[in-house]
């Protein structure tokens, strides 16, 4: 938590403008800060939100309180003004979750949860159970985050070396090569025909790829690139399986807390559909929702698609013969969160050596190409 409450300063002084949390915490505090370029209402806001919002009503501070000691925390003006717009319409009479409702920041799976709570006087927990659930979210996506942050650095690092060497050093030994008219190795030749393309086409090469990311952001909604994303993320070699775990993660989880505060099975599943974010489980989720109203269970509907593995579909299945689904979706969601985080750390140990050694192997060639005809020609005037 970025910001901490103190509840009974707070219950003493409802009336008094909230003050900002200056955190002195140090270097340490700031490297696990999340940096944004261009802060919003995400993942980390939402569950200090929640999580601050749940405390403070559970001690029986009143909503419009409440609002106006979340509000004095926000730091960014959007989000401030944003849930000060949500503070007025709750003043004017509307339910949070109505509020909530009227800015997109809320997705349909916060405020109906929000609603379900209201309904059933379960508010407190319903908050509670949103905190934990982005709290889980933000730290996949943190774990994931620091797996490739070194490889990536290191991969950006090396292509620049071997972009500067391509361009700069190459064409230098070019030209020595061809003044002195000798035959060069096959390996030289292929070296000086690369380099030779590349500086003749880059400026192009660079134009095309920029034209086409432009082209597939336009594309990023419909539903064929969709598909064929999620098609190409799935299949890509050691990251397809830990990108199929991290969304049947957080397919789990979100049905463990829809399941959890007793919201409809249909229910939980149409809205579990609009949070998880992922073309194969949303399209699957279709059939599997009129599958349960033409009476099948959801285990079965489940086992018809390949994206939901065996251990996932054994387990829904008990938790139906027990009608604890909720504590079932959750002890999965946590398995998978487990194996994410192994994965992850695995992936991080293996490709930081392995791409050390395929790019100090590139930059070996470049080199050997580069001197092998200059120790030919060594060897000539011997």
């Amino acid at each position: 938590m970025s910001n901490g409450i103190d509840i009974q300063k707070f219950k003493a002084k409802t009336t008094q403008p909230a003050h900002k949390n200056h955190d002195k915490g140090g270097l340490s505090e700031w490297l696990t800060k999340d940096h944004a370029l261009f802060p919003t209402f995400g993942d980390k806001q939402k569950e200090a939100f929640y999580h601050e919002l749940g405390i403070l009503l559970t001690a029986g501070i009143d909503l419009k309180s409440t609002l106006d000691m979340l509000i004095g925390q926000q730091q960014n003006k959007r989000n401030k003004a944003m849930l000060s717009q949500v503070q007025e319409a709750v003043v004017q009479g509307s339910s949070l979750s109505g509020a909530m409702q009227q800015h997109t920041p809320f997705s349909a799976y916060e405020y109906h949860s929000v609603q379900i709570g209201e309904e059933t006087g379960k508010i407190a927990p319903v908050l509670q159970d949103l905190a934990l659930y982005f709290r889980k979210r933000l730290k996949q996506k943190r774990q994931i985050t620091s797996a490739l942050t070194y490889p990536c650095i290191v991969v950006l690092t090396s292509m620049g070396a071997i972009f500067f060497m391509m361009n700069f050093i190459v064409p230098m030994f070019a030209d020595i090569f061809q003044r002195s008219g000798s035959d060069l190795p096959p390996i030289t030749q292929f070296i000086v025909s690369v380099s030779t393309f590349t500086r003749k086409y880059l400026p192009l090469t660079l134009l095309a790829l920029v034209a086409l990311a432009i082209w597939l952001y336009t594309q990023r909604l419909t539903g064929w690139y969709r598909k064929w994303m999620a098609q190409l993320m799935l299949h890509l070699p050691i990251f397809g399986s830990m990108v199929r775990k991290i969304y049947l993660a957080r397919f789990c989880n979100s049905m463990a807390l829809l399941t959890g505060a007793k919201v409809p099975l249909i229910r939980a599943l149409q809205l579990c559909k609009q949070m998880v974010g992922f073309y194969p489980i949303e399209r699957s989720l279709v059939t599997v929702e009129d599958r349960i109203l033409h009476g099948h269970s959801l285990h079965s509907s489940l086992a018809a698609y390949a994206i939901y593995d065996s251990k996932l579909i054994s387990l829904v299945k008990v938790g139906e013969e027990v009608n604890q689904l909720a504590d079932f979706f959750g002890k999965v969601a946590d398995q998978y969160n487990d194996e994410v985080e192994y994965q992850s750390a695995t992936i991080a140990a293996l490709l930081e050596p392995l791409i050390i050694i395929f790019l100090g192997l590139f930059v070996g060639l470049i080199l050997i190409a580069m001197y092998l005809p200059m120790f030919q020609m060594g060897d000539m005037f011997a």
